[in-house]
């Protein structure tokens, strides 16, 4: 039987190859140079653009684009059409798409000014281009919003220490941002010692757990739960996926969100980010570590919590159930699953993700010290979601027991519990190491779901412009759009189902990336008509063609002919199910009738510019192109 070391080994290597000869070739085709002034210098404010350090940056995006979605993704795609056909997806189309996406998105930001990609596709087809982005943007946002929220609330129950664990963790993020931008004392030791204490937080969180309501976690009969506010939950609170634990933790999440993405970066963002990223570093690093040690030297030493079996590092997926799904252990509760489309949209992160294009022109652009920066940054960043996403498949692999409750009933009891074991090989007690796997777990969907609302009201700000009436105003107001976000992220967490919209993200979300690789084609086609669109427009034409493909077989196979006709699944009977699946196909056919529109407008502006001279090119910047340097 074939043991996790393989995916481990062989994404290490697929990935250090990338990154020294792709990454390094991208670099030098986008003409990175330190000697320009980047946004974050040029329109320095000590609110958006606040030029930060590479290790202070790269903890930021990293823990930003590495939500649960490589974590669920992953795993889910691995119990449906089995561990090998997700494992190809993640370690061959991460280094050539994901990576990619996110390092033409930042670069491209950086040469307009920080501007999102909404913006610097309508520098090239128009205002009208630039609108249609960024309302496709602002709706993902809003389902990346509730997607996160739910997961959280979701962890938070099955793990309380996890939620005792994020609450220090975050206050002393707003301590260190104190500490560094207000008191300004040394970077070095605030480094040590709130490191120190975000992971001593795993033992109190161990030690104290902590739930709103009375929980029904996987942990919760063997731990002493602090139940803040008691064991019944009134009347009035709504139950999430028959939770009033969840459904508190939920609204909490959503003000949490709300409240960190109006704040100053400095205050929370930058400092939080930075200090979980050494949570993530462990848990991503530490997992890949314990693979060869367990595999080479320990063992490990772990038990399942769920059949007390003995849990060992052999994989026990089996690799190949059918293109259809329907020798995996979901096939009795799914529809019909095709590999093609549907694993492209199933994996909505890990080897590629329209959300990062976000943060990439979003924040991070706005913090990037110099340019080289983005090499490790935006190309080792999305490395590094991959190697996350491996680990989760890792995880699931030694597991392999499927959940009722789909995905997310499965991705978090078992990459908690798959990774806690895995961390055995290293010494760490599993009563330790299960809970700290949920924390980072926790931790990436925290930073992830707190920056999406502050993209939103970038997105926002962006489609208003300079606001000329009343209900503009309030729409460019930034404490305004983001209840706007918040509001309705939860009214669609409330009313729907996890798989509607997880189906619904997955789609929107691949195809925004078609979106922002189109943008970075239009871009290097307006910049200099001799550089090559290969890198950039195959992926892109790769994406459309299977994202589009997803979002159809979703929206008139699934909701149109299931839940609304009844003739491929049970129709749904409650007038507010029919509402939610409406809503789901409408959005849906939006999604792709605004890309398909999208798409044809950057077409029609790479073939008018590639077919003027030189003197019509317009500049990377935006601006008057540059003069060719003589080196």
């Amino acid at each position: 039987m074939a043991g996790v070391i393989w995916i481990v080994a062989l994404v290490l290597a697929s990935f250090t190859v990338a990154y020294f000869t792709y990454g390094r070739y991208l670099s030098q085709f986008v003409e990175l140079d330190d000697s320009r002034e980047t946004p974050a210098h040029k329109y320095e404010d000590g609110q958006e653009y606040v030029p930060a350090k590479k290790p202070v940056l790269l903890g930021h995006h990293y823990s930003s684009i590495a939500g649960g979605a490589p974590i669920v993704g992953p795993i889910t795609a691995a119990m449906i059409w089995g561990w090998v056909p997700a494992f190809l997806w993640v370690a061959i189309g991460n280094p050539l798409l994901g990576s990619v996406h996110d390092f033409t998105s930042l670069s491209s930001s950086l040469r307009h000014e920080g501007k999102s990609i909404g913006y610097i596709i309508g520098e090239y087809v128009g205002e009208r281009g630039k609108d249609m982005l960024l309302w496709f943007a602002f709706l993902l946002i809003i389902l990346v919003v509730a997607v996160f929220a739910l997961v959280i609330g979701v962890a938070f129950n099955a793990y309380p220490s996890a939620a005792m664990a994020s609450l220090i963790y975050v206050t002393l993020a707003l301590l260190f941002g104190f500490w560094l931008y207000q008191f300004d004392l040394p970077f070095a030791a605030g480094t040590v010692l709130f490191v120190a204490g975000v992971f001593g937080s795993v033992w109190v969180g161990v030690n104290y757990p902590l739930a709103l309501f009375g929980t029904q976690g996987a942990f919760a009969t063997d731990e002493s739960v602090i139940i803040l506010l008691g064991d019944s939950a009134p009347s009035f609170l709504p139950k999430v996926l028959g939770s009033a634990n969840i459904g508190a933790w939920l609204l909490v999440i959503l003000v949490y969100g709300g409240v960190a993405s109006v704040l100053p970066v400095w205050m929370l963002l930058q400092p939080r980010d930075y200090l979980s990223s050494f949570l993530l570093y462990t848990g991503v690093g530490g997992a890949l570590l314990a693979v060869i040690v367990g595999t080479l030297i320990t063992g490990v030493d772990a038990t399942n919590p769920n059949t007390g079996a003995e849990i060992t590092l052999n994989i026990q997926l089996d690799m190949w159930y059918g293109f259809m799904g329907d020798g995996g252990p979901f096939a009795d509760t799914l529809p019909l699953m095709p590999l093609f489309p549907l694993l492209f949209v199933t994996i909505a992160c890990g080897t590629i993700s329209g959300f990062h294009s976000l943060v990439s022109s979003g924040t991070t652009a706005k913090q990037l010290d110099q340019e080289t920066d983005a090499k490790l940054i935006g190309y080792g960043g999305m490395l590094g979601e991959g190697l996350l996403a491996a680990v989760s498949i890792a995880t699931v692999a030694i597991i392999a027991i499927p959940a009722a409750s789909g995905g997310i009933g499965l991705a978090l009891p078992n990459f908690a519990t798959g990774g806690g074991a895995i961390l055995t090989a290293l010494g760490v007690p599993m009563e330790y190491a299960a809970p700290f796997m949920a924390l980072v777990l926790a931790s990436f969907l925290l930073t992830s779901m707190d920056t999406a609302c502050r993209l939103g009201r970038y997105m926002m700000e962006e489609i208003v412009g300079t606001p000329e009436t009343t209900a503009e105003e309030f729409a460019a107001n930034r404490y305004a759009n983001t209840s706007v976000i918040v509001v309705a992220a939860f009214l669609l967490v409330y009313t729907g189902n996890w798989e509607d919209l997880w189906t619904l993200f997955g789609g929107a979300n691949q195809l925004l990336a078609a979106m922002a690789l189109l943008t970075a084609t239009v871009w290097i086609a307006n910049w200099d008509e001799t550089k090559q669109l290969v890198s950039t427009g195959v992926p892109m034409a790769l994406m459309a063609v299977v994202t589009i493909c997803g979002l159809l077989w979703t929206t008139l196979y699934t909701v149109l002919g299931g839940r609304l006709l009844g003739e491929t699944a049970d129709a749904e009977t409650e007038l507010l199910a029919q509402l939610s699946a409406i809503a789901q196909l409408v959005i849906g056919l939006t999604l792709v009738g605004l890309a398909v529109g999208l798409i044809w407008m950057g077409y029609n502006n790479i073939q008018d510019v590639r077919g003027f001279g030189a003197g019509e090119q317009v500049a990377a910047d935006g601006g008057e192109p540059d003069q060719p340097s003589d080196d």
